[in-house]
């Protein structure tokens, strides 16, 4: 097993994290501000945000990373980066999912609570803020893990169109080179297996930790 061959993995594991982090980062601000457009109650921000979902989910993540990348030149700009084009259409394609998989946990707090915390006087972001949110954040953790596992997987997209070096490229780069697919593929596999466990095993614990808590 060639040193530099582990190494161009690590390289290329490094290069996965870090476009994990920053989709879980923008697509996460974003996807809560498509959430609470999604409730709002002026409908036009209602619709527009249920539109942007729409649109994001019906268009596949391969198109999107192609628009994202060559679009500003068809406008006369340079094109982005490889990992600035790979984030942006991350970011749009999670703050989609995440957004409906947020509004839909907001609105499975149950409607006695919300009218409880109306009963107290409190203004429409404190009911949010104290009361519907923390419950929210229960129901939401095991689809959104779910979710930020996919994403995690769905790096290996970027090298496809962008050129992003991400580990799944690599891996490819290595066995074309040795002819080893069993071998290098597997270790790609278990680096894979190594992000995405810890966050299964974490957000377990912080279910049952929020589940505790409200006992």
């Amino acid at each position: 097993m060639n040193s530099a061959y582990i190494l161009s993995l690590l390289q290329g594991l490094w290069a996965t994290v870090i476009l994990s982090l920053l989709t879980f980062l923008f697509g996460g601000i974003a996807g809560f501000i498509v959430a609470l457009a999604r409730i709002s109650r002026n409908w036009a921000i209602s619709r527009g945000a249920a539109a942007y979902i729409e649109i994001m989910q019906g268009l596949p993540l391969l198109v999107l990373m192609g628009l994202c990348f060559y679009g500003p030149s068809i406008v006369g700009n340079d094109s982005l980066s490889p990992l600035a084009a790979a984030t942006f259409a991350l970011t749009l394609y999670s703050s989609a999912y995440l957004g409906e998989i947020w509004r839909g946990s907001i609105q499975a707090v149950a409607k006695p609570q919300w009218e409880a915390a109306e009963c107290l006087g409190l203004t429409r972001w404190q009911r949010m803020r104290a009361v519907i949110l923390p419950q929210a954040l229960r129901i939401a953790i095991p689809p959104t893990v779910g979710f930020l596992v996919q994403i995690v997987k769905n790096t290996s997209i970027a090298s496809l169109v962008v050129g992003y070096a991400e580990l799944s490229y690599n891996a490819k780069i290595i066995n074309n080179a040795t002819f080893e697919p069993f071998l290098y593929f597997g270790i790609a596999a278990l680096m894979y297996f190594a992000i995405c466990y810890p966050l299964s095993v974490q957000s377990r614990a912080l279910e049952r930790k929020l589940n505790v808590a409200n006992r």
